[in-house]
């Protein structure tokens, strides 16, 4: 668990440029891989994570520093319309699908497993699972798993993994 100089609060409109960041820092690139340029957040397969945020059912929560306001991380929810809008990690229409991402320097102390959890305590109130996609050689893979996440399909790049409430 995060300790009390973490905090988690709900996203604002605000914080849309901190969630684009955050877009970035949620696609994987393995060991010995170089990062794509930060242009990839203008193609329609991943801007269509955030593109007109705040829409019905759009809903996600910032780890921040208590004393400061600095941002951490995010995770955030969002519904497809239909299946041709659709994300990497989609499953059905009801159930949305799941991006989290921490800057590096948030990793490994507790900030994501804490948004996660909150996260899916407030999906468990309108929706009847989350869906998300991560790469094979995601250590975060792990995690989704200790919180419940199962595998439904897979190739050779990544996992579609699914929470059912």
């Amino acid at each position: 668990m995060i300790d009390s100089t973490i905090t988690l609060r709900p996203v604002k409109k605000e914080d849309e440029d901190f969630l684009w960041e955050i877009l970035y820092q949620a696609i994987y690139v393995g060991p010995n891989e170089e990062a794509p340029p930060p242009s990839i957040l203008e193609e329609p397969e991943i801007s269509r994570y955030l593109i007109d945020w705040g829409r019905d059912y759009d809903q996600g929560w910032i780890a921040e520093v208590a004393d400061s306001g600095e941002t951490l991380g995010a995770a955030w929810l969002r519904l497809w319309k239909d299946e041709s809008e659709s994300g990497y990690g989609f499953y059905a229409l009801d159930y949305p699908e799941l991006t989290i991402a921490l800057l590096p320097k948030a990793r490994g102390q507790g900030i994501g497993t804490a948004l996660m959890k909150r996260l899916i305590e407030n999906a468990r109130k309108i929706h009847p699972g989350v869906s998300l996609s991560v790469a094979n050689e995601s250590p975060a893979r792990r995690l989704y798993g200790r919180l419940g996440f199962k595998t439904v399909s897979e190739d050779e790049n990544s996992i579609i993994m699914v929470l059912i409430f």
